[in-house]
């Protein structure tokens, strides 16, 4: 695999933690690095998936109304709470 070289400034105290997790997995800086970046670009490309369906849905008409949330989350300190709005 190709790779290409990034450089970041990045806090004193945020490197020190990456030094000292490096040393406690024995594992290089630039390892750590990586495993986060991927970590962090794999949960924004859920969260940009996640809001694409949602706006599709809601293009698609599939909303619940503010009304019913409201109703709903009232109800919850009842004796008969009202079931989740669909």
């Amino acid at each position: 695999m190709e790779t290409k070289v990034l450089t970041a400034h990045v806090p004193l105290p945020l490197a020190e933690k990456v030094d000292q997790i490096a040393a406690r997995l024995e594992r290089s800086r630039g390892w750590i690095v990586k495993q986060a970046l991927t970590a962090w670009i794999d949960q924004e490309e859920e969260r940009r998936r996640l809001t694409l369906e949602a706006l599709a849905n809601v293009d698609g008409g599939h909303v619940v109304s503010h009304q019913s949330v409201q109703a709903w989350a009232d109800s919850l300190d009842s004796d008969k709470p009202l079931p989740l709005p669909l």
